[in-house]
């Protein structure tokens, strides 16, 4: 992961979208009739995670878009952030939205509801009082050492 700079909003903005679908996600699975469709959400998700992960917040599509159609319209930040500990986040949302949809591929119905749910608490957590779940986790790993801040 590189070390640079990223507007704090933007994060915001991806993970505010991300708690939507994961909402929509957790609703669909509910149901066994929409069951497949809440798989094939979680699987769209977990992709989209995978680019934050590995490519970070710039080449995420959410990113890109919190570029070229909100930034413009707000004024500058205030200051920029560490693009290390969302992009860790992202990690983190892999993982946890991944293993859901791994149960939902074997059709264990509450393992997916409850891997989106708690993905969806993290989102939410982000998009609405900006408390990132993932990036306390990297920077509790870099207090210990863990990681290289």
């Amino acid at each position: 992961m590189s070390k640079s700079q990223i507007d704090p909003r933007g994060p915001r903005f991806g993970a505010a979208i991300t708690a939507v679908l994961l909402l929509t996600d957790v609703y669909l699975s509910l149901n066994p009739a929409t069951f497949p469709a809440a798989v094939s959400l979680l699987a769209i998700i977990v992709a989209l995670f995978a680019i934050g992960a590995f490519f970070g917040n710039a080449k995420h599509p959410y990113g890109y878009l919190f570029k070229r159609l909100v930034r413009p319209l707000l004024q500058a930040p205030k200051e920029l952030e560490d693009s290390r500990p969302p992009q860790f986040a992202q990690l983190v949302g892999l993982l946890v939205a991944g293993t859901g949809l791994v149960l939902g591929a074997f059709n264990i119905q509450l393992g997916l509801t409850i891997a989106a749910s708690a993905a969806f608490f993290a989102a939410f957590l982000n998009a609405v009082f900006n408390y990132c779940l993932g990036c306390q986790i990297w920077l509790g790993l870099a207090r210990i050492g863990l990681i290289k801040a």
